[in-house]
């Protein structure tokens, strides 16, 4: 029986490696992670300043071919290799992610851009506060939220603060990037795994996102926000292992 292709995590903003721990522990095979420039342990370069650049860094550290599993920016990281280089990607799963987070008159189940725009905003006055408000925002309406926030700075007090410009422009790219008008063209079979609960990726984008991907496999967990994989790695991981199958 051949082997299953390895997988490829990828991180939201603000995040690195090491959030992904409570799911890779229910994973079986093998398993990459990859901090994002700027994030964790990987050095901030200038050049990497668009969407673009972040694809070109993670398809270079990447397994020859993989199942892309991303996360919110990260998810949005995934698709973009996808289709910028189908033959990498063996399937793509997004955990709270979508093609574009900014609401639009045809894109409803979004993030009001005057939400990110905020953000920006206040980031430019106080990256550390912006980003600490930022984890509670992706926790918001998880039963768990107050133990989960806990562990997510836990988790980040081990390792480097995010670079203040890798997150600069990682907010460029959550509040500018649409990748919807691509997606007719995504080869590898994608799997997209929501929380009940998420106020920044609605579930009910499973309905607008069908409408570009018909074909797609569309989960979502009960009782979880933005982060799925926290609140519930084993049922994550589950549905992960059955999409692969």
């Amino acid at each position: 029986m051949p082997q299953p292709p390895p997988l490829f995590l990828l991180h939201g903003w603000g995040m690195n490696r090491t959030i992904w721990s409570p799911l890779t522990a229910q994973l079986d095979g093998e398993v990459n992670t990859l901090d994002l420039p700027g994030h964790g342990q990987t050095p901030w370069n200038r050049a990497h300043y668009t969407l673009s650049a972040w694809v070109d860094f993670a398809l270079a550290a990447a397994p020859p071919r993989a199942v892309w599993v991303g996360w919110s920016l990260g998810g949005m990281i995934a698709q973009a290799a996808a289709l910028r280089a189908p033959e990498r990607v063996a399937a793509l799963v997004g955990i709270a992610t979508t093609p574009r987070f900014t609401q639009a008159s045809d894109w409803p189940a979004a993030v009001d851009a005057q939400v990110l725009e905020g953000f920006a905003t206040a980031f430019s006055e106080n990256h550390q506060g912006t980003l600490d408000r930022f984890l509670a925002l992706q926790l918001r309406g998880d039963p768990a939220a107050r133990q989960l926030l806990r562990r997510l700075r836990e988790e980040l007090r081990h390792c480097p603060a995010p670079h203040p410009e890798a997150l600069a422009v990682g907010l460029e790219i959550l509040r500018h990037s649409d990748l919807r008008s691509q997606l007719a063209a995504l080869r590898p079979p994608s799997c997209w795994i929501f929380g009940e609960r998420d106020t920044l990726v609605p579930a009910a984008l499973e309905r607008d996102l069908r409408h570009y991907l018909p074909q797609a496999t569309l989960i979502t967990l009960p009782r979880s926000a933005h982060a799925p994989f926290l609140s519930d790695p084993l049922g994550c991981a589950q549905q992960i292992r059955n999409f692969i199958k």
